[in-house]
């Protein structure tokens, strides 16, 4: 029995043992792969001929071409006139006068009916530099009674630097002190109001103006 064991094992390696009384069947030997003839290289190297393109130019097509893109490109144009610098040298027109009550006095008025009337010789000047049409100068007195015709006294027109002295009376009570005002106008619309709390009399200062209702330009 232990002859038989030992003959098995070398069978496996050495397969020198014919245990089952067969030979074993020595293994196919493999016969090698044909291999292709391989290929002949050349010293002539392979070359890909490059692209053929149409190096011919038309000088009309080129020139056309350069005239359209000149015409879509504008010209830049330069003026050799120097720019002239705007006027702004200009004076707004300035609506302005000037009012001053050089003095008043007292009488009495027969023909309007009223009794005892204070005069204000007042000058109004046109300061600025518009004409001032329909100017006026009116008197208020805080003590005044009836409306005289004279409280408002008007010329067409004051231009402008000239002045005109106004004679203006209001019906006012007897031998009483009277607050007056005097608004310069035009067009009826108020340029100056002016009050005098003591309207003195004016012939301590030269007497009566000579010059009522004159217009003359502004010394």
């Amino acid at each position: 029995m232990k002859r038989v064991t030992t003959c098995i094992l070398l069978a496996f390696f050495l397969g020198a043992c014919d245990v089952w009384g067969v030979a074993p069947q020595p293994f196919p030997a493999l016969s090698p792969v044909p291999t292709g003839t391989p290929p002949i290289v050349t010293p002539t190297p392979l070359i890909i001929p490059p692209p053929t393109f149409n190096s011919t130019v038309t000088p009309a097509a080129t020139s056309n071409l350069s005239t359209a893109i000149a015409s879509e490109i504008p010209s830049a144009t330069v003026s050799s006139t120097a720019a002239q610098p705007a006027a702004t040298d200009t004076f707004a027109a300035i609506q302005a006068v000037a009012v001053e009550i050089l003095g008043c006095n007292t009488s009495i008025d027969i023909r309007n009916g009223m009794g005892e009337v204070t005069n204000a010789y007042v000058s109004v000047k046109n300061t600025g530099t518009l004409d001032l049409p329909n100017a006026c100068g009116l008197l208020r007195a805080k003590d005044e009674d009836r409306a005289h015709p004279d409280k408002k006294v008007c010329v067409p027109n004051l231009p402008a630097q000239h002045q005109v002295t106004l004679k203006l009376t209001v019906d006012s009570a007897y031998r009483k002190e009277t607050v007056i005002q005097v608004d310069a106008l035009s067009n009826e619309v108020v340029l100056l109001r002016v009050d005098k709390e003591s309207c003195r009399d004016i012939n301590l200062f030269g007497g009566v103006p000579a010059n009522v209702g004159v217009i003359e330009p502004i010394p």
